[in-house]
């Protein structure tokens, strides 16, 4: 089947639909994203996701094209058309097409690009993955300082994931100052003695959606939580560490730069989060 994408409002086949070699996402980057997660058929954390959006833009100085409703009327209309119980549906708003290359941001009231499509993806909460837990290694982080931006300039994440890939793990977490900073494309945890620890908000980390949802749920669940920066020494010495993104919600690390965490086996606080956000989730889906 043909997937159906949504291009300035008009739902097209995905053949059909074009964005102007003059965009500034193509261009230069000129663009934010976000996504959204769908069990079920419905979507989860969506007003979480709708609100960063606005501060993204905000920091950006870009116009928000379209109203709260009318992002959810297309969202759902995508999830319809494609058939998505399961998957992710992917949102991008650039600046938009100013008719040429220029450093200069375009005229007041340009345009901006929007963008959306699903990816099918069966299974998602059963990902066998969330059994056996990641491996990951560790690399500098290079990117720019503004990661609290969910801009598309995600070359050196795709960087570092292929990194990760061709060294036989799963993903890599990133170092500035001797200090992890994030996964590639997720928050990072770890637990010593029962008290859940990752890295405050600033302007070094993006402000992940699902991360304060968990959060939430553990205070809920009477779990300790200490928001401070973590070594990878003191990572490889925690009973358990973990990711989380709208993607892999909860997902257990057991080895890091080759050495065990823990008892090397997915723990259990972890797992338990992993199942109140699953379950708390799907409650308040829309």
């Amino acid at each position: 089947m043909t997937r159906t994408v949504y291009v300035n409002g008009d739902y097209l086949p995905e053949d059909q639909a074009t964005v102007s070699v003059f965009d500034r996402g193509f261009l230069m980057a000129d663009g934010v994203y976000e996504v959204v997660s769908v069990l079920d058929g419905k979507l989860l954390d969506f007003d979480g996701h709708l609100v960063r959006l606005k501060r993204s833009l905000d920091e950006l100085s870009m116009d928000n094209p379209l109203s709260d409703d009318d992002y959810l009327a297309a969202f759902r209309a995508l999830v319809e058309r494609n058939g998505i119980t399961d998957g992710m549906i992917y949102l991008q708003v650039t600046r938009g097409n100013p008719g040429d290359r220029d450093f200069a941001y375009p005229p007041a009231g340009t345009r901006p690009t929007v963008v959306m499509f699903t990816q099918s993806k069966p299974g998602l909460a059963d990902a066998p993955a969330a059994k056996t837990g990641w491996k990951i290694i560790s690399i500098p982080d290079q990117r720019w300082a503004r990661r609290d931006i969910k801009t598309v300039q995600l070359l050196y994440p795709s960087m570092a994931k292929m990194e990760a890939k061709a060294r036989g793990v799963d993903d890599a977490w990133l170092v500035e100052d001797g200090l992890v900073t994030e996964g590639t494309s997720n928050n990072t945890y770890i637990v010593k003695n029962g008290t859940i620890v990752t890295r405050a908000l600033s302007n070094d980390i993006l402000h992940g959606i699902t991360r304060a949802a968990v959060l939430r749920f553990a205070a809920e669940a009477q779990m300790q939580v200490e928001e401070r920066s973590f070594t990878i020494a003191e990572a490889q010495a925690a009973d358990e560490a973990f990711i989380t993104s709208a993607s892999a919600f909860v997902m257990p690390v057991v080895e890091i730069d080759g050495a065990a965490v823990g008892t090397g086996q997915v723990g259990p606080v972890a797992t338990r989060l992993r199942e109140i956000y699953l379950e708390e989730s799907r409650k308040a889906a829309i």
